[in-house]
């Protein structure tokens, strides 16, 4: 009889410690946090900002350039649909207006192909040969950040004929 009275007393401190550690928690983090530890934090937060932006900052012509690949070969995916369609590219005189407007052609989609006539990551449009000079069926290419046919770097052309090749 003794023992099992032990044990209920047991339990009952064991009840009441636990909620002594609850409640000293709770009161805890109803303080919020101490000067010390949001000053940690702003640092961390600055060396990770020191790190990663001038990453991020240093690039936006790489990214431009990434940008008008990825434009170029969904382009090219909008040209393939047409020519499913249509049975042909558009010629040079529609370019890249016939993947949004119908140029009164058999088998075109009534939505279109693409939304809107693409330009490139700098305004420009985009220069649409077709039959193509660099490849048969025809040729997509960007000037660039200068806007200008050839160029090195930044001012690079972006040309569907050879986008793994370009950096």
């Amino acid at each position: 009889m003794r023992k099992n009275k032990q044990q209920s007393h047991n339990t009952g401190n064991f009840r009441f410690t636990a909620i002594n550690r609850q409640s000293a928690i709770g009161n805890r983090l109803s303080m919020g946090f101490t000067l010390i530890e949001l000053m940690i934090v702003v640092v961390i937060l600055g060396i990770l900002a020191t790190i990663i932006m001038p990453r991020i900052l240093g690039r936006p012509e790489q990214a431009r350039r990434m940008k008008a690949k990825i434009d170029i070969r969904n382009i090219e995916s909008a040209l393939a649909l047409f020519k499913t369609d249509t049975s042909r590219f558009p010629t040079t005189s529609e370019g890249l207006e016939a993947l949004v407007r119908d140029p009164g052609i058999k088998g075109y989609n009534k939505d279109g192909y693409l939304d809107k006539a693409p330009s490139d990551s700098w305004g420009n449009k985009y220069i649409y040969i077709c039959p193509g000079v660099q490849s048969k069926d025809y040729d997509l290419e960007s000037y660039g950040k200068d806007g200008e046919d050839g160029g090195i770097e930044d001012n690079a052309d972006i040309e569907s004929w050879n986008l793994d090749e370009q950096g």
